[in-house]
């Protein structure tokens, strides 16, 4: 049932992550599972605040696959209702909360989308208003009654926030509650996280002892940065790669990786073991793997999984006529920018020496006259970070280009 032993399950599942809280009690639960032959329950809940699912999520639903893989019950939880209230993690304000159509119609992309991943013959699909919904007030009395305003405190948002004099309103401090009474509904063995999530995570092991259950590891996933290689992956910040991109735009993204970012996605979103991660590093730093292969390798896994190998071939094959077999040009002008967090996209086509002004190059916008290494940029106002060492060709209709290369 289990392919392998406890110890090296552990092993397996440590890979990547931030925090374990705790690992003597985690390989205590799998030498149990493995004796009784009964699989963990595993725990990730997302909540529906956006209609897309990017890389940055998968980093998550990777390591549920990878615990599917060693024979675990992987229980993926939508958060309906806990989204009604809004989570203000990493936020110094109050999360806008979502209207109930909007969470509803965001849960059933996410249900679409998780199985390009997930087996989902081996995933259990919950949403959190099945037991939330049903509680009366007297149940939600006595779950806020199990902590205190000064423990809350201690989660560092809420702490910023009542030191700068901020508002923090009452609903707040409901959500890890909510979120730790799901550990109890779904009587979980281990929850997975991101870092910014590991207060929320460690309010459920103290919920679970407080109804009576065993309580819950927690493991903490690290927060994938964006293509910039700087800032976390999101979509305002125009720095992903989505589940539902299409395989040209996928296969263009990751190739657009710096080398020491590709490695790290191959990390996080890899389906390689700590024995061939050690050895794929290796061969990178011996030069017997070429890093723009190795790059070419994960843009069509990605592609692959959330499309198909046939999509994946011919993706590779259009990224190669476009920028090895003359799609671009072989001599083009070159433009060194300084490294910035950020900067707008006129200011850069103007900077690139495309457009004599910000008003022409967001005429060449509109005009769907703009693309960076490929991909169209359809968005005058989007603005993008340029991080040390990046390159990128940016191309203003169909025979000016521009190398740019941040220093």
């Amino acid at each position: 049932m289990f392919p392998l032993k406890p110890e090296e399950q552990l092993r397996e599942i440590k890979l990547g992550s931030v925090d374990l809280v705790s690992e003597a009690e985690l390989l205590a639960k799998l030498k149990k599972s493995y004796e009784t032959k009964t699989p963990l329950r595993v725990k990730a809940g997302f909540d529906p605040s956006r209609p897309d699912l990017h890389l940055g999520h998968v980093v998550l639903i990777n390591k549920m696959r990878q615990l599917q893989n060693l024979g675990h019950h992987v229980m993926f939880l939508i958060g309906d209702f806990t989204g009604l209230i809004g989570d203000p993690t990493g936020k110094n304000e109050t999360r806008p909360a979502l209207t109930e159509e909007e969470v509803q119609e965001n849960a059933k992309t996410y249900a679409r989308q998780v199985f390009k991943v997930l087996d989902p013959e081996r995933t259990e699909v919950l949403y959190n208003s099945q037991w939330m919904g049903q509680l009366t007030a007297t149940d939600f009395i006595r779950l806020v009654a199990q902590y205190n305003v000064a423990r809350m405190l201690e989660r560092d948002d809420f702490n910023k926030r009542f030191k700068g004099g901020e508002s923090i309103a009452i609903h707040e401090f409901l959500y890890p509650l909510v979120q730790g009474y799901d550990s109890v509904a779904m009587k979980a063995d281990l929850e997975l996280g991101g870092t910014d999530q590991r207060f929320n995570l460690l309010v459920g092991r103290d919920i679970q002892k407080a109804y009576g259950v065993s309580q819950q590891c927690i493991l903490t996933m690290p927060i994938l940065e964006g293509l910039d290689g700087v800032q976390k992956m999101s979509k305002s910040l125009n720095n992903y790669i989505a589940v539902e991109d299409s395989p040209t735009e996928m296969f263009g993204k990751t190739m657009r990786l710096s080398d020491e970012l590709m490695v790290r996605y191959y990390e996080l979103l890899g389906d390689m073991t700590a024995d061939s991660l050690a050895q794929f590093k290796k061969d990178l730093s011996i030069g017997k793997k070429h890093p723009r292969d190795a790059k070419a390798d994960l843009a069509k896994s990605f592609v692959a999984r959330f499309h198909s190998s046939e999509a994946a071939t011919k993706a590779e094959e259009e990224f190669n006529r476009m920028f090895q077999q003359k799609g671009l040009p072989d001599e083009m002008p070159e433009v060194v920018l300084s490294a910035q967090d950020s900067m707008g996209l006129c200011q850069l086509i103007v900077a690139a020496g495309l457009a004599k002004s910000n008003g022409e190059a967001r005429r060449l916008v509109e005009g769907r006259a703009i693309e960076r290494d490929g991909e169209k940029l359809l968005d005058p106002k989007m603005f993008m970070s340029l991080s040390s060492g990046e390159e990128f060709v940016l191309k203003a209709g169909k025979k000016r280009f521009a190398k740019v290369k941040v220093s």
